[in-house]
Order: structure tokens, then sequence, then C-alpha cells
């Protein structure tokens, strides 16, 4: 018999910079509440779900940055959503600014946690690949200060034995990353979870702009597909505070296919009936990763490439 989890992808519309968690947390109990109704055991939102993005602004005070961030989960604003997915039987994926303090020194990462279907912390993971910049770059429409108000994760690409499926997390920028995947794949991951903010204008490359929806999806797909693993991508969409974010979320089958996709730029819900046995069938019947995989000659994904050897004259 086949493990079917059932799986919401919790697409959010724009969360305007003044808007309280407690505004935030009603529209996402909302939607798990939809979630339940179309037979969703699982749902997924938002990279950074309980605020605006506001990596855009450049903000010199710490207490206003450190306004965006959660001390704790659950907090007293986000316990509701513990709550009432107890209450549905719903486990979900949550990102957001989690400020903690590790060995006497306060740290700031963008993270992710998996809660199972009893309301109970179940993973965390912290994002690993931080884009952006560190500086204020007033020729900028927007900023993008990730780098600033973040430090790189520190716990790895973790999997999760939980909810009958072995679960992982990345969140928005990872999911180019082709090593994220893998390493999450080596672990026999059945199911990947991940939320983005993707600006629709990149000002570096504004020629690459019409590209946003396609390069989201090349990067999904492939990942389930060299992988063998379901990938859940969930935006925040529409135009934020004068920035226009891409939507398009997907749930992606270890095939590479898109079984569900958003089709509109605000809160929205999919949902798709995932087999999470097909991700063990693709790994061993397709790539057999035992068997064909060659590590002896990757020694450069780690070491580096160093200098190249001259030129023979």
């Amino acid at each position: 018999m086949s493990r079917i989890a059932t799986v919401a992808a919790a697409q959010m519309g724009p969360i305007e910079k003044d808007e309280p968690r407690q505004s935030t947390v009603a529209r996402m109990i909302s939607m798990m509440r939809q979630a339940k109704e179309r037979g969703a055991d699982l749902i997924v939102y938002p990279e950074l779900a309980l605020t605006t993005f506001f990596p855009r602004y450049w903000m010199e005070n710490e207490a206003d940055v450190d306004a965006f961030f959660e001390k704790e989960m659950p907090s007293p604003a986000t316990q509701p959503l513990f709550d009432e997915a107890a209450k549905l039987g719903v486990g979900f994926n949550l990102g957001y600014a989690e400020l903690t303090e590790e060995n006497g020194r306060i740290r700031h990462f963008n993270t992710a946690i998996i809660v199972d279907r009893e309301g109970k912390i179940a993973g965390k993971y912290r994002k690993v690949h931080l884009p952006g910049h560190h500086e204020h770059e007033p020729w900028r429409p927007f900023q993008h200060l990730e780098k600033a108000y973040f430090e790189p994760g520190n716990l790895g690409f973790p999997v999760f034995n939980t909810m009958d499926g072995i679960m992982g997390m990345c969140i928005c920028n990872d999911r180019r990353w082709p090593e994220t995947y893998r390493c999450m794949g080596l672990q026999d991951v059945e199911i990947i979870m991940l939320g983005y903010n993707t600006p629709r204008h990149f000002p570096q490359a504004p020629e690459v702009d019409r590209l946003q929806d396609f390069h989201n999806h090349l990067s999904l797909q492939a990942g389930a597909y060299q992988n063998g693993c379901w990938v859940v991508g969930v935006a925040k969409a529409g135009v934020e505070d004068g920035c226009e974010l891409i939507g398009q979320s997907v749930i992606v089958a270890p095939t590479g296919e898109i079984v569900a996709m958003t089709s509109t730029m605000g809160d929205e819900i999919i949902v798709a009936e995932c087999d999470l046995d097909r991700a063990a069938k693709a790994r061993k019947a397709r790539w057999n990763w035992e068997y064909n995989r060659e590590p002896r000659h990757y020694g450069i994904l780690v070491d580096g490439p160093g200098r190249p050897a001259p030129a023979d004259d």
C-alpha cells in the first residue's frame, strides 16, 4: 500500500510593512482550514511568512531590524497556528526570521521548521545560501540585505523522519544550488519543502526579468528529477510595498513534472496527493546511486578547482 501525503502549498499574497503578526497568522489559519477541507494533512507556507520581506529596507537601528525576528517559536502570536494544526491534524512547514542566543552570542537566521500533526516542532533548518549584499546600495530600486541581516545557516541540510515520511527543507535561494537537493537526496529524502520571496526585477541584469518564473521552475523540477523526490515550492507573491514578487507556486513529482500550480498572485491553496514511495522507486530504479555514482571524481565540488596548469606551448 502506498504512503500518500496529501500536501497543500499555501501561497500568500503581499504582507505590508505594518501588518501585525496576528493578521498574518489569521490568514494562515484560514488557508490551513481550506487545505484540510480539501483533504490535506500537510501544508507549506512561504519564506519569512510572518512579515513583509524586510531585507528590502535599509535599517541602521538594530531594534528596528530585530522587530521582524521571532525570539521564540511558538510565540504568543503564532501559538494559534500551532493550536489549529493540532486541532485539525495538519502538519505544516513555516519560514520565519529567527533570533536566538547560542554560546552567549546573539544569532540571526532565516529559518524554517516542520511542525507535525500534533502541533510539535519536528525539525528545523536555517538558510545556507544567502543572496543579496551587506552594504546600503541606494542605486537599487529596493535593497536585498539578507547578507546584512542574517548569517548563513549552521545546521547543514538535515532530513527528518516524521509524519510517515522522510522530509527536508530549504529556503528560496537554496533552490538554485544543486548541492542543496543532493545533500538531502543522499539521506533518502522523500519530500523537500521550501518557501521563497523572489522579486521579478533583478537590478544587476534586468534582461533576465522575463525569465524569473522559468528559472524558478527549472531549479525546482531539476532538483526533484535528479534526486527522485517531491518538491513543494511556495511563494510570497504579488506587489508588496512596491516590489513585485513572482508567484507560480508548484508541487513537483519525482519525475520532475509539475502536478499542481497556483494561478493567482494572492493567497491561494493548491493540493496534490504525493505518493512518497515514488521517491524511493525513482532513486533505486532510475538512478541507483550506490551502483552508478562515482564520488571519487567529485572532489572538485568541495576542494575547489585550484589554479589550472599552464597550457603547453
